[in-house]
Parts: structure tokens; C-alpha cells; sequence
């Protein structure tokens, strides 16, 4: 066969590959029984060698759950080599130092047979609405508090799944019904990739993946290469603030380019704290990988050979890199910040590529009911506990950073990609009422690019005489999107009662009968002076409500007379 013959028919392998991990991926979404896979998008699949490297990523999915899972594999295999795996095999774990950074992830791995010989191994991740302990809260002093912790086990032996694995299981969450569903989700979605591999192998006459996978980690290593050559050489540095738990956090990063890779170092980034804020080295790699490759690279395929020259450091016990048996249930809170870090290190060397700060962190909704809060006034007690138990979950977002020459992306979940789940959906399975949700006028900080905005929403309990839960776990709170290049910062985000109160951003709290929840979720930075904002822009911002009259007339005080 031609070298031309060759290149071509790889590259119809590689594109049927894809389709093989995007099948899987929506065969989850498709099975799934909770709303955080099924409506928002919340899971990651992907296809490995049996080494454990990953070759090719569904589209769908997470950067916290896809970038963690490629390294979560060689855990499974040091822990089940793969001589010892059998046709039929299903491994399972919550680990959150061996999977994707908390518990309420389960993480799946299927191997592939093929000839009797393991060919390749499917690897699938979702978000399970409860998993026991004090539920998604941050609240937790340690690992212990937050839940079931399943270390990697094998869940399916030889097509017989292990009844005592199910049995734990239904014996410490609240809803089993919907875990176990999410479980057999994922054995769905696996075997599917399974069969579509061995259908794809058999027509491009393959005896196992190794041949295509060298290709496919050498090709994108290479493309990686090429795309780190357009940056400079050189160390830049960054720091950023968040509100932290009882104090703020900072986040310290060097990032070095140079001819082998990207390093980045958080030497200097705050220490673990007693609360389930921090986050495991795990998470913290995806994150910050994603950040990277969102600016080089960004078109190269996500798999072992794009992601190998990027490296990263965080000194042991610092919040990055908590150590068991730090509470980590919202690392996200801090984790899907790291982005932002890489962002503001690297545009000093490139300005001109690298957008102002977001909301970034989700402001998910985390709604309970039908259950007592530990502390709380009687009388709220008695209101909590009436009517049905409920557990939703609502994936809320706020703006991005504005864009070089665009303005920022309103409501949308960056840097995890996930989707709001309509408020339909919520209604029909909790006993929830949203009375507004709209854009946030004047939330996105002003700029020549002005950034996105955050939402309001606002909530109650469908029945005026119960009261509900809301478990916070929100930042920019205190310390804001930062615009970037002369461009001002975002709205900090708020939470209060609409009977007046204000919220603590982070914890367990009352909603009282009766009352609403109001959440007002934070804008993105500007970029660039606002002074240069072309009026026919801002007019429009004023046309579709984005802006007030105020906020117009002060880009128009900005750009000064003439």
C-alpha cells in the first residue's frame, strides 16, 4: 500500500473513531437517569490502549471529567493489570484522587476483547445526584463527610455484575433507584463503544488499535509542536484571588514556554482548607491543561499526544493539591478557575490571542427538601420537612471574559462547557417554582469588548408552607471577573432572599416557607479601553436591555466629545 494509500485510510479510521467515542457519549446522555447527564451535559467519554493512553475523546463532555479520565486509566490498570481483566469485566470508582476530583463522579472502564486478547479500553464518566454524606455542599471538614468513597473495583465479573457493589450502594445514598440507573448508564455507553470498535476494526482489517493509536498520539504530539512554536520563549507569572471559603485564596502561577512544552508551576498558591473547597492534583491538571490548549493547540486533538508537553507542579498540601482526606466535594468552585490563571499569565505574551476573566465557576443550584438542617430554628425544621424529599440540581452559569475584537459569551458555562437544564425539566421533578429567569443588565464589564453577562433567577418552594435548601458553592462573589487591557471588571455575583436577607456564597441555608431565592450569577471582564467601543455597539447593547441608560451614558463619557 502507498504511503498516500496509507495516510488516507488512517485518516478515515481516526474519523470513524470519533464517531465511535461521540456514539458512546451520547448513548450516556440517552440512558442516563439524572439531569446532570441527561440535561447539562455533566460526563466525558473517551477510547484507550491498553497502555492506558487516550487516544480519542467525544466532543460531549467536560474538561474536568475528559483531561482527569485520561489519567485515571493507568490507575485502573495498575490496580487490575490488564492480564488479569476478562471478556465481560466492568471497573468502577468514585476515587476522587484517581478519577475526576469528588465523589459524586463515577468513572467506568470497560476493556475490549477482541481474538481473546484485549484490544482497547472505553473509559465513561457522569455526575450521580446524590452519593450519600451531607450531600453537594462544601460544608464537609474532610472526605468522610461527603459521602460513599468506592476505591477502584470491578463492578461486572465476566458479564455478572457483583450484587454486594450494589448492595453498598443502595445502602448510602438517598435516591438509589436513579444512582444504579446512572451506573448501568454507563455500562451502556461502554459496551456500545465496544461493539462499534470491533465493527470499525473488522472493516479496516485491524488486528488490535495500537498502529492507529501511535498514529493518531504521534500526529497530534507533532501538531502540538507546531503550535508552541508561534508563542515566545519565556516565564511569565499571575495571581488571582478568590473569595475562598472563610477567607480568600490565592492562586499563584509561573507558566514557562519552552522548545519541549508548557510548565506550569503554582509554588506559592494557599494551602488546603478545612472545608470542601479543595481540590485533588487531578482536577487541577484538567483545568489547567484545558486552560493551555484553549489558547495553543486549540484545534489539535485532545489525547495523550497533545496533552504530554504540558506539565504541571503544585507543592503537596496546597489547595491545588489536597491530600487525602482533604473535603473536596466543590473543587470546582476553585478549580474551574485555573483557566483564568493560565489566561492571565500567558497574555503577556500574547495579547492580542487571550480573553479577560469570566465568571468561570458554575453557580449551580443545588435545591433540597422533605429533610432538616442540623442547627437550624425549629420552626424551619418543621417547614423543611413538609412535603416530598427532593435532591435538583440546576447548572447555572454567569458571563465570559470578553474576546479579543468580540464581546463575551452571556450565560454559558466556561471553561466546563456544561449546559443549563431547562426550568421545565426542574418543575416536573421537584416541587419547585422559578419566577424569573433573565439576563443580568449591566453585568458584563465595560471594554472595547464588553464582557458577558451573568442571570437572575429566582425560586421557591412550589408550596408556600415549606421551606428548602439551598447548598451554595458560588465565588466572584468578593473578588469579581477582572477585565483585562484597560477593560473593566464584571458584576460579583449575589445571593440573598427576595424578603431582603443576603446569603453567605458558600454552605448549607434556609429558604424560609414562603420566601424566594433570588441568585444573580456574575458577569465577565472587558477588554480593551471602553472608550474604543464603536457607538453602534453600545446602542445595540441598549436596544436589547444588556445595558442601561447609565451604562450607556458612561461609554459615551468614556469616549469623550467629538
Amino acid at each position: 500500500m502507498s504511503d498516500a494509500k496509507q495516510v488516507i485510510r488512517q485518516q478515515l479510521a481516526w474519523n470513524r473513531l470519533l464517531s465511535v467515542v461521540e456514539e458512546q457519549a451520547q448513548t450516556l446522555i440517552r440512558t442516563a437517569f439524572g439531569t446532570p447527564t441527561r440535561e447539562a451535559g455533566d460526563l466525558s467519554a473517551g477510547v484507550f490502549l491498553p497502555d492506558g493512553r487516550m487516544v480519542a475523546q467525544a466532543v460531549t463532555g467536560t474538561p474536568g471529567h475528559v483531561n482527569a479520565m485520561a489519567e485515571s486509566v493507568k490507575h485502573f490498570l495498575h490496580a487490575f493489570p490488564l492480564h488479569g481483566m476478562r471478556d465481560g469485566d466492568v471497573f468502577l470508582t468514585n476515587d476522587p484522587w484517581k478519577g475526576t476530583g469528588h465523589l459524586f463522579d463515577m468513572t467506568m472502564v470497560t476493556p475490549v476483547f477482541r481474538a481473546g486478547r484485549a484490544v482497547a479500553l472505553f473509559a465513561a464518566t457522569l455526575h450521580v445526584v446524590d452519593i450519600g454524606g451531607i450531600g453537594s455542599s462544601p460544608d464537609g471538614l474532610e472526605i468522610y463527610h461527603e459521602g460513599l468513597f468506592l476505591p477502584i473495583l470491578r463492578f461486572i465479573r465476566a458479564g455478572e455484575v457483583d450484587p454486594a457493589v450494589l448492595a453498598i450502594i443502595h445502602a448510602n445514598v438517598r435516591d438509589p433507584a436513579q444512582v444504579e440507573g446512572d451506573l448501568f448508564a454507563l455500562v451502556a455507553c461502554n459496551e456500545v463503544g465496544s461493539r462499534r470498535l470491533k465493527t470499525l476494526m473488522q472493516e479496516f482489517a485491524l488486528d488490535d488499535l495500537e498502529a492507529l493509536g501511535d498514529y493518531i498520539i504521534a500526529q497530534s504530539a507533532r501538531a502540538m509542536r507546531n503550535a508552541l512554536a508561534q508563542w515566545p520563549r519565556g516565564v511569565w507569572h499571575n495571581t488571582l484571588v478568590s473569595d475562598g471559603y472563610d477567607a480568600p485564596v490565592t492562586l499563584t502561577a509561573s507558566v514557562t514556554i519552552s522548545d519541549d512544552g508548557i510548565d506550569v508551576d503554582f509554588s506559592g498558591t494557599s494551602g488546603t482548607v478545612a472545608r470542601g473547597i479543595n481540590v485533588p492534583k487531578a482536577y487541577t491538571d484538567a483545568y489547567t491543561s484545558f486552560g493551555v490548549r484553549c489558547l495553543v493547540g486549540a484545534d489539535v486533538p485532545n489525547n495523550a499526544g497533545s496533552l504530554a508537553p504540558i506539565r504541571i507542579a503544585a507543592p503537596e498540601g496546597c489547595i491545588l493539591n489536597a491530600l487525602h482526606p482533604a473535603a473536596v466535594t466543590a473543587r470546582h468552585v476553585i478549580g474551574q478557575l485555573l483557566p483564568d490563571v493560565v489566561f492571565g499569565a500567558l497574555r503577556q505574551a500574547r495579547p492580542d490571542l487571550v480573553p479577560a476573566e469570566g465568571a468561570s465557576s458554575l453557580w449551580n443550584l443545588q435545591l433540597v427538601g422533605g429533610e432538616g438542617l442540623s442547627g437550624a430554628s425549629a420552626e424551619d425544621n418543621a417547614a423543611l420537612r413538609n412535603g416530598p424529599r427532593f435532591n435538583a440540581i440546576s447548572f447555572s452559569t454567569g458571563g465570559t471574559g470578553a474576546r479579543p475584537g468580540q464581546d463575551g459569551l452571556s450565560v454559558t458555562a466556561y471553561p466546563s462547557g456544561v449546559r443549563n437544564v431547562s426550568l421545565e425539566i426542574l418543575e416536573t421533578q421537584a416541587p419547585l417554582r422559578f419566577e424569573r429567569k433573565e439576563f443580568r443588565t449591566d453585568s458584563g464589564g465595560a471594554g472595547a469588548a464588553r464582557g458577558g453577562l451573568g442571570q437572575v433567577i429566582e425560586v421557591r418552594h412550589a408550596d408556600p408552607k415549606a421551606a428548602l435548601l439551598i447548598a451554595a458553592a458560588f465565588d466572584r462573589v468578593h473578588h469579581p471577573a477582572r477585565g483585562a487591557l484597560g477593560g473593566l471588571d464584571g458584576a460579583p455575583g449575589r445571593l440573598y432572599l427576595a424578603s431582603g436577607a443576603t446569603l453567605q456564597p458558600k454552605g448549607r441555608q434556609v429558604v424560609p416557607a414562603g420566601d424566594r431565592l433570588i441568585v444573580e450569577t456574575p458577569g465577565g471582564g472587558g477588554l480593551g479601553l471602553p472608550a474604543q467601543r464603536p457607538a453602534e455597539r453600545i446602542a445595540q447593547d441598549l436596544r436589547h436591555g444588556l445595558i442601561s441608560p447609565e451604562a450607556a451614558a458612561a461609554y459615551a463619557q468614556a469616549a469623550g466629545p467629538g
